[in-house]
């Protein structure tokens, strides 16, 4: 569901938003993946602010 989420061409800040709850939902806070995904889910909501 992130992936799908992320790979919108079309995304919103409703697309980051449901991205970033599915990881505070489904990974636990210690896990490396959340920490590697919410770092890159960062990423792309402020390359999409800049566009």
């Amino acid at each position: 569901m992130f992936r799908t989420l992320m790979n919108d061409p079309n995304r919103s800040d409703e697309n980051f938003d449901k991205a970033e709850e599915l990881l505070e939902d489904e990974l636990r806070a210690e896990s490396p993946l959340r920490h590697r995904l919410t770092v890159e889910l960062e990423e792309l909501r402020s390359a999409a602010a800049k566009s």
